[in-house]
């Protein structure tokens, strides 16, 4: 296994650790019943993706 060879600083760990951003998830309105939805899921209330009905609500 790969060691490092000398000890990382405080100011170096946290200056790496500050790029991780927890992201809120992108919603977009369903184009049937104008629902905000996941980007590429089906719509939970209206059952359609991409324009067809793909499940039964």
């Amino acid at each position: 296994m790969a060691v490092p060879k000398r000890k990382m600083s405080r100011s170096n760990t946290r200056h790496r650790r500050s790029q991780w951003k927890a992201v809120a998830p992108n919603l977009v309105a369903c184009e049937r019943c104008q629902e905000p939805k996941l980007q590429h899921i089906a719509c939970p209330s209206c059952g359609t993706y991409n324009k067809r009905q793909v499940i039964e609500v």
